[in-house]
């Protein structure tokens, strides 16, 4: 059985439970060549004659799996599967699964930095100490602040603890919340509207779909407090890079966190001039102890479905 490894953090001299279960289950391994997510045509090039796929951020669209003949399962390593073409590989046949879960606590943590750099501007007050300088800065403070969670998934559940810590109060918005749940953890359920409008800080833990691209639009963060901080770790099509360029701008938001882009890696943006904007290389997960969870739960659940198994990470 061959098997095709995309993910960059996983290649072929990682060692550890992951790594030998892979070797034990399949006959050939191939791994990403490149310290990247691969291009359609770099893709098609790898994929004849594998059976499955363990995927990082690689765009699996209706070409490349036109382009895969034999294969059967791509299981992602990671909780997002945008960048698969759902319906071309529900037409093919192929199952979809990914890991939920693995890595909340490593995202979640890096949400969390984003706010406090954003919030006391950590990166220019570093850059400006090392060159020399003696800044004096004024930030705000995340205690006694509301904290406004878009998506009480894993992770936006992990992100509200951490934000219990700070004595913040918690709002979250998510379609499907467990209104039981956020009582119990002192959450408060709200409509999209009344966390957008009432979070000094608002954090984005929602999944990129039609419904969500540019959720965070012009119009709804001029409707946000002044000086509020927006943090996203989940995706770059949810908020509009360019709106939120003019706003930093202008004074009217605080801060952003990004770890996620539009277009990764992103290019000369405007952005990047801003010192009220801190920008991380979509790196939220990569923690070892992120990293050795995805693995293992992408290599099983790889296995299960083509040993015929029950995967219950299944998205189609």
């Amino acid at each position: 059985m061959k098997i095709l490894v995309t993910a960059t953090s996983f290649k072929g001299d990682t060692g550890g439970p992951a790594m030998e279960e892979l070797r034990s289950f399949a006959d050939t391994l191939v791994f990403n060549p490149r310290d990247r997510p691969l291009t359609e045509d770099e893709l098609i090039s790898l994929l004849p004659g594998c059976e499955g796929c363990i995927a990082g951020l690689d765009h699996f669209t209706a070409r490349v799996l036109e382009n895969a003949p034999d294969l059967k399962v791509i299981s992602r390593y990671g909780a997002g599967f945008d960048r698969i073409d759902l319906e071309a590989a529900k037409k093919r046949g192929i199952r979809v699964c990914n890991t939920p879960g693995a890595n909340a606590q490593a995202v979640a943590d890096l949400t969390v930095a984003l706010l406090l750099c954003a919030a006391r501007r950590i990166p220019r007050l570093d850059r400006d100490t090392r060159n020399g300088r003696w800044p004096r800065s004024t930030g705000v403070e995340l205690y006694g602040k509301t904290l406004g969670i878009l998506g009480l998934g894993a992770v936006g559940r992990a992100v509200a603890k951490r934000g219990s810590g700070f004595s913040m109060r918690i709002m979250a918005y998510d379609p499907c919340l467990d209104e039981d749940y956020a009582q119990a953890n002192g959450i408060i359920p709200a409509a999209f509207d009344t966390v957008i409008q009432e979070a000094d800080f608002l954090c984005l833990h929602l999944p990129l779909t039609g419904e969500t691209r540019h959720i965070i639009s012009a119009e709804v963060m001029r409707s946000m407090k002044r000086g509020a901080v927006i943090v996203n770790t989940a995706r770059g099509g949810l908020i509009d890079e360019d709106a939120a360029c003019e706003l930093l701008q202008s004074g009217y938001l605080g801060g952003l966190g990004l770890d996620v882009f539009e277009a990764e890696p992103p290019r000369a943006s405007p952005l990047f001039a801003l010192d009220n904007v801190v920008l991380t290389p979509h790196t939220a997960s990569h923690t070892a102890e992120a990293t050795a969870a995805m693995a293992l739960m992408s290599v099983r659940n790889l296995a299960g479905v083509l040993s015929g198994k029950k995967c219950p990470c299944l998205v189609c």
